[in-house]
């Protein structure tokens, strides 16, 4: 498998070959990769998020029922996700708070109850995968970039294979029409516009 980026040549018009700029690097070679079509297992992946309150804390949530597909291709660059979330699963633990979550001021779930994902692009920065897709919240898609690593490939207790992926970005609620704008005294937000999200993700290969 050509996993390394490889230095391009061309030939003049007298048969000297001469080195042109080097071709994009590959992705960095995973610990047993296995392509194949893999399940997204919903009772073990998760989204959970972190978003500045009253500029002073943080409040933490989390959203189960996580379902779709990992495509890890023969060349690991074309590989793409797709994913579902159960955006009506969304707790921040506190009853009261998820009720003003699941509003119309946030998440509108009773309009809107599912957001997706589909990758664009898997590329690397150093030793960091970057899966660039695009995310539907809220009716509104928009492009996103997550720092993705792959936490893991093998065999799993029931006879059957599986990987592990983790993935961490940021986004800007406004972004995806979430403006809920209270202010305090001092002109500070009550909810930051800035969310860091952050994915956990197990994957069953197909048989």
């Amino acid at each position: 498998m050509a996993w390394f980026g490889k230095k391009n040549t061309e030939t003049t018009a007298n048969g000297t070959a001469t080195a042109t700029l080097p071709a994009p690097a590959a992705l960095p070679q995973v610990p047993g990769y296995l392509p194949g079509t893999w399940t997204i297992d919903a009772s073990h992946s998760e989204v959970s998020f972190t978003v500045r309150h009253m500029a002073v804390s943080k409040v933490r949530g989390r959203l189960g029922g996580v379902s779709g597909e990992v495509v890890l291709a023969e060349d690991p660059a074309r590989s793409t996700v797709t994913a579902a979330i159960d955006v009506t699963s969304l707790t921040t633990f506190n009853e009261q708070r998820d009720a003003h979550v699941h509003s119309g001021d946030f998440f509108d779930v009773a309009n809107h109850p599912t957001a997706t994902f589909t990758s664009t692009a898997l590329t690397h920065d150093g030793d960091d995968f970057q899966l660039t897709g695009d995310l539907t919240l809220k009716g509104v898609t928009r492009p996103v970039t997550l720092t993705l690593e792959v936490s893991g490939i093998g065999p799993d207790a029931y006879g059957g294979t599986r990987a592990g992926f983790s993935a961490k970005g940021r986004i800007d609620r406004r972004d995806f029409g979430i403006s809920f704008d209270a202010k305090l005294d001092n002109g500070g937000l009550v909810v930051a516009d800035k969310v860091d999200l952050e994915l956990d993700v197990e994957a069953v290969l197909n048989a």
